[in-house]
């Protein structure tokens, strides 16, 4: 039997479990045997000093639960491969240690170590988008955050106003418009919009360039007739108040917000492949090309992009039973920046119209029709997005074919 002249050198592997204040590192050699074990804070000299017993100890590769933050900078600046292992495949895999199922922080780095040890040919190392990316990524997730609180502000104000002035709650189509807000500032209680004539409230609009398509007379009778609010000392007027102000400045925020996001997409080299979108604005082209990022070899065919998307099934199959399934186990903010923008998209693209249409006579509901609608546009995105070429419908097959059959259809 023949000895090969240069073995390969044996692969020491390390593992991070990411906590608040401090980590948890293991480092496991060839064997899987865990030579060392060893804590660290979360702070410059914790991470440095983690960085330096890693590589003292012969550590190439790590495997970590989470994509970025200081712990993982450190660990790519020390010029370590960064193998990133989500916390449900992490829940798993303890099951291959033992069935107890217990967590304790270093075990699950000893499990992230042997796990980069063992299905190393199975893993991705982690390759980041560019800082550009990075803050569009960081800015748009930030205005996503503040409309969710507005939304929520909003409806606590609406739920209030049910209670102490009723009229005000469905006076105009949403409660946190500006005309909405302006009302309540000038007439905050029941009392006060019961001296209200028509003519009053008409003058009041103009003075505040309403320019809403409802006549005020229209106006008016929704004041009168909805039920009457609390009168007398117990208004509820500054909770009103608290909630304006609230809403005033989570609007502002997001204003300012979708300014930067505009600035930082016109300057992104990759703003027109996702800006050529059916319906992408500037927003949803945005959170687009910040959750897709910019590291093309993160997805090197179209479906490694669906499954993290989550657009693309889960099939399971045992003996002659096979089940396709919800994928849950998915980036969901890529998942709802891609089915926003392919819920939307069937509106101005009759490609995508079709598709969407022949999902919901096969009996999908709507969530699933546009999670089968996103997948397709995945598809032609990933394509764009590998050639760096902006979108194109003149060049798009699917639609060019479809456009063709209507016309002959027509003739």
């Amino acid at each position: 039997m023949s000895v090969d002249p240069c073995p390969a050198p044996a692969r020491v592997t390390g593992g991070v479990d990411w906590a608040k204040d401090d980590h948890a590192v293991a480092v496991v050699d060839a064997e899987g045997e865990a030579v060392e074990w060893f804590a660290v804070t979360h702070d410059a000299a914790g991470l440095k000093t983690m960085t330096r017993r890693l590589l003292a100890a012969g550590v190439a590769a790590v495997g970590i639960e989470r994509p970025d933050g200081p712990v993982v900078d450190a660990l790519l600046a020390a010029g370590l491969t960064v193998f990133v292992i989500p916390p449900s495949q992490v829940k798993n895999l303890r099951s291959r240690y033992g069935s107890a199922g217990n967590k304790d922080d270093r075990f699950d780095a000893y499990v992230l170590a042997d796990t980069v040890r063992t299905d190393r040919r199975r893993l991705r190392p982690l390759v980041r988008d560019t800082e550009a990316t990075t803050a569009l990524r960081q800015a748009t997730r930030a205005r996503k955050d503040l409309v969710t609180h507005r939304v929520a502000a909003a409806n606590q104000l609406r739920a209030h106003l049910q209670t102490v002035f009723p009229a005000a709650a469905g006076l105009f189509r949403d409660i946190d418009s500006d005309i909405s807000l302006r009302f309540l500032d000038r007439f905050t209680t029941q009392a006060q919009a019961d001296r209200l004539t028509p003519k009053r409230l008409a003058a009041w609009l103009r003075s505040v360039g309403y320019s809403g398509r409802t006549d005020p007379a229209a106006l008016h009778t929704r004041l009168t007739a909805a039920p009457r609010g609390a009168t007398g000392e117990h208004t509820g007027a500054a909770v009103t108040a608290a909630f304006i102000a609230v809403l005033r400045t989570l609007t502002a925020q997001i204003t300012a917000l979708a300014a930067t996001i505009s600035e930082q997409l016109a300057l992104h080299p990759d703003a027109p492949i996702f800006t050529s979108l059916p319906r992408s604005g500037t927003v949803r082209a945005a959170r687009l090309l910040a959750e897709i990022g910019d590291a093309r070899g993160r997805f090197p065919t179209p479906d490694s992009l669906t499954c993290l998307a989550g657009v693309a099934p889960s099939t399971r199959q045992s003996g002659k039973a096979k089940t396709v399934t919800f994928r849950w186990g998915a980036d969901k903010q890529l998942r709802d920046a891609v089915c926003d923008f392919a819920g939307d998209s069937r509106h101005a693209n009759p490609w995508a119209a079709d598709t969407y249409t022949r999902a919901r006579t096969r009996g999908h509901d709507h969530p699933h029709a546009v999670r089968i609608l996103a997948r397709a546009w995945l598809h032609v995105i990933w394509r764009c997005w590998q050639t760096n070429t902006p979108y194109d419908p003149a060049q798009h097959k699917a639609l060019q074919a479809l456009l063709n059959q209507d016309h002959q259809a027509a003739a």
